[in-house]
């Protein structure tokens, strides 16, 4: 079947008019969240009128994931907006509620493609008509729903197979014989060894959720398997995405990207590394200038494939201490709680490891005197907190670097 080479128009407009239809969108976006969202009718109650301008849009403060978890947690204690008041929606409008580690909760909107993902899918070659395995979770996160709605949105059917269950979900493949596939990198490389050398009808991937280094990349496509990349958040949904040119991520139309300098919320020249923050035009849940933690550049110039939006150089680390293993996000919050369990444990670290989607963490404690069994009830502890397998190594008290890193990320990405 015959197909665009581009998704829509929009891929393909003059830059200068893309940033005037932005520009437009964002003084709207901003009053709208002003009027609709309690959070930001405080937040922004000394912006000008109208933000209309790159200018205008750096004087406005940036709001960072810790804030926006302190904001839920006290209108949760308060029995207010489960939200924070940054939502423009509640029950009913808001057709899903997901829960993402921290605890954050999301709402989702009832808009045919609300995360926007249906753009990175077409650009990873995926066609209406075409049958996609999903293995992302349907439970909790929104990883699962963000990439079935983007596939509907598409014409693509789906199958759920959400996470884990190796075996039956391999079973399905060889059965179903879908085109595509969407899931996390590691993943999809775990049921292409257990393959066994039975062929598989996957030749395209979307992958998300953690790295793709340019190995595994490369590793798939000897086995005859395209993987793209999309890099996309809970909060926002899609941000940007590869392309066949393979050089760096094109920014998403529905997004305002910044790379502003860490812990501040000026922008950085172009090409200087920094953090990256978003404004979303989604009217549910209108953020302005969220801070993702996340690390990247812009690429100067316009991408070979004819796109002519911003590209970002892709995920290039986090900003603060925090860790994506696994899919799944890490925060030194979650290592304080399990120090509040285990008292006798005077300090702690987590440091994760690992090559080509084989990430490894092990929590490292200070412990003068250890009780027995104590690794074993910790190590349980550690994945009932993050969800997610480790290791413990009981230390001597002195043993960790007086640095004040709780979460140490030792894994090197090409």
């Amino acid at each position: 079947m015959a197909t665009s080479k581009f998704y829509d128009a929009l891929e393909t407009r003059e830059p200068a008019a893309r940033e005037a239809a932005l520009m437009q969108a964002l003084a709207g976006q901003v009053r709208h969240a002003r009027a609709c969202t309690d959070a930001f009718a405080e937040l922004l109650a000394a912006a000008p009128d109208r933000v209309d301008s790159r200018a205008a849009l750096a004087a406005l403060p940036v709001t960072r994931k810790h804030e926006l978890l302190a904001r839920q947690q006290h209108a949760r204690r308060a029995g207010g907006n489960p939200f924070g008041g940054f939502s423009a929606i509640g029950w009913g409008p808001a057709r899903r509620v997901f829960q993402s580690p921290g605890t954050l909760y999301e709402p989702e909107g009832s808009r045919a493609d609300y995360w926007r993902m249906a753009r990175a899918m077409h650009a990873a070659g995926f066609q209406a008509g075409e049958l996609l395995h999903n293995s992302f979770s349907y439970h909790l996160t929104p990883a699962g729903s963000m990439m079935e709605t983007g596939a509907h949105a598409l014409g693509c059917t789906v199958f759920p197979g959400g996470v884990g269950n190796t075996e039956l979900q391999l079973q399905a493949i060889h059965e179903l014989r879908p085109q595509g596939y969407v899931g996390t990198p590691s993943f999809l490389k775990i049921m292409l060894d257990k393959s066994e050398g039975q062929a598989l009808s996957i030749r395209k991937a979307m992958v998300s959720g953690e790295a793709f280094p340019a190995s595994l990349r490369d590793w798939l496509i000897e086995r005859g398997v395209q993987g793209y990349q999309c890099y996309a958040t809970a909060d926002i949904g899609l941000i940007a995405y590869e392309t066949s040119a393979r050089e760096g991520l094109v920014i998403d139309e529905g997004v305002i990207v910044e790379i502003v300098r860490p812990g501040t919320g000026d922008p950085v020249p172009e090409g200087e590394v920094g953090e990256l923050v978003v404004t979303t035009l989604n009217p549910d849940y209108p953020l302005i200038r969220f801070g993702t933690g996340d690390l990247s550049a812009i690429l100067p110039g316009a991408c070979p494939t004819g796109r002519t939006n911003q590209r970002i150089k892709g995920w290039m680390g986090r900003a603060d201490q925090s860790a994506k293993v696994k899919g799944m996000f890490v925060h030194a919050s979650q290592i304080a709680e399990l120090l509040r369990r285990f008292p006798e444990a005077k300090r702690g670290r987590l440091v994760v490891e690992g090559e080509m989607a084989s990430d490894r963490m092990t929590l490292k404690l200070e412990v003068a005197e250890a009780a027995e069994g104590l690794a074993t009830r910790v190590t349980e502890a550690l994945r009932d907190i993050t969800k997610l397998r480790g290791d413990v190594q009981l230390m001597a008290p002195g043993s960790l670097p007086n640095d004040g890193r709780v979460i140490e990320d030792l894994r090197k990405f090409d």
